[in-house]
């Protein structure tokens, strides 16, 4: 088990996405935020199925930050609900998990 966390989230826009991914990195609550774009995601909202391209954002953090970033996700992004989903990083190269913790508050 390692220190190291990958946070989910998706973005409506490329541009959302840039300004959710340079202000985690920016504050230090990420080291680095991989964007996928136009990724298609069906969902049920408000009693719908609905459809959206999206953007994903892949969050590599500390576990200790989730709570951060969950909570800069909040303020940044447009979405009145947004996804963030912490998956635990069970394993890695040291030299890139120790890179996350270097990079990170």
């Amino acid at each position: 088990m390692t220190n190291a966390r990958l946070i989910l989230t998706t973005a409506g826009s490329q541009e959302e996405a840039g300004k959710i991914a340079h202000a985690l990195v920016e504050r230090r609550l990420a080291a680095c935020v991989n964007i996928v774009p136009q990724i298609e995601s069906v969902y049920r909202w408000q009693g719908k199925v609905e459809t959206a391209r999206e953007w994903l954002l892949l969050i590599k953090t500390q576990a200790e930050l989730y709570e951060r970033v969950r909570d800069a996700l909040k303020e940044l992004h447009s979405y009145d609900l947004p996804e963030c989903v912490m998956l635990e990083v069970t394993a890695g190269s040291q030299e890139y998990l120790a890179w996350i913790d270097e990079n990170t508050i």
